[in-house]
């Protein structure tokens, strides 16, 4: 298993984020809320993924970047958890936005366990 977030993994379109935001379904676990999509993307990965911290909660940037950095993390160590991802099939491609709802910052273990809620949420929900 390797563990890595490639260019092709992350979502980068401003059609596809428009397209994810007023069409997507939303699961959430606190302190983290995703916003899931399926679509068709022109990439070889089956997920297309996004961060986000909103600035109306976190002003400094540096506070921002720290979290979306522990949120990649995590999403990182823990995507083979996605069945999408176990399956390898291409054929349902999905585009991922992880927003981040707290009002203050977590350690790395509460956004994990939040993480992996998420995870096993939608994979109950794609059954």
């Amino acid at each position: 298993m390797r563990y890595t977030f490639g260019k092709a993994e992350k979502l980068k379109s401003r059609k596809l984020i428009e397209q994810l935001f007023m069409r997507g379904d939303r699961l959430t676990s606190f302190p983290i809320q995703l916003v899931y999509l399926k679509t068709q993307h022109n990439t070889d990965a089956a997920i297309q993924v996004g961060f986000s911290v909103p600035k109306r909660r976190f002003k400094r940037a540096v506070d921002r970047n720290r979290i979306k950095r522990l949120l990649r993390e995590s999403y990182r160590l823990n995507k083979h958890e996605l069945q999408i991802i176990q399956e390898a099939d291409y054929t349902k491609k999905h585009i991922f936005m992880f927003v981040y709802i707290g009002k203050r910052e977590m350690s790395f273990q509460e956004i994990e366990s939040a993480m992996l809620k998420i995870f096993s949420q939608f994979n109950s929900n794609k059954k």
